[in-house]
């Protein structure tokens, strides 16, 4: 796996946990909004909006650099439109860059030709 890859790969796995706690946010505010006086939905949804655009870019990015089967990055993708899907999504992508360090240092000291 190349640098940039890497980068792309690590940028959309940073992004998906905040991305995920916004959109329980979310939820949260507009249950509050149509129970108390509480309205921070225009906030929340702001920011919520903005990690979601985030997201998706990096997410097109990272499908761009790794070359994805059309299901695993329609598996990613879904997982930014679930409310808990960006915590699963980081911890699929922190596995994955794990065992793309570890090919990497295996390669480089001769251990198996992956």
């Amino acid at each position: 796996m190349d640098l940039k890859t890497a980068s792309a790969l690590r940028r959309l796995r940073l992004v998906s946990a905040p991305e995920a706690v916004s959109f329980l946010l979310l939820l949260l505010c507009s249950v509050l909004k149509r129970t108390t006086d509480f309205d921070a939905v225009p906030v929340m949804g702001m920011v919520h909006g903005l990690l979601f655009i985030g997201y998706v870019l990096f997410w097109a990015d990272a499908w761009n650099r790794t070359k994805w089967a059309p299901k695993t990055a329609g598996w990613y993708l879904l997982m930014c439109l679930l409310p808990l899907g960006g915590f699963f999504a980081e911890r699929r992508l922190r596995r994955a860059q794990d065992a793309a360090v570890i090919a990497a240092r295996a390669r480089r000291e001769g251990v198996v030709n992956a």
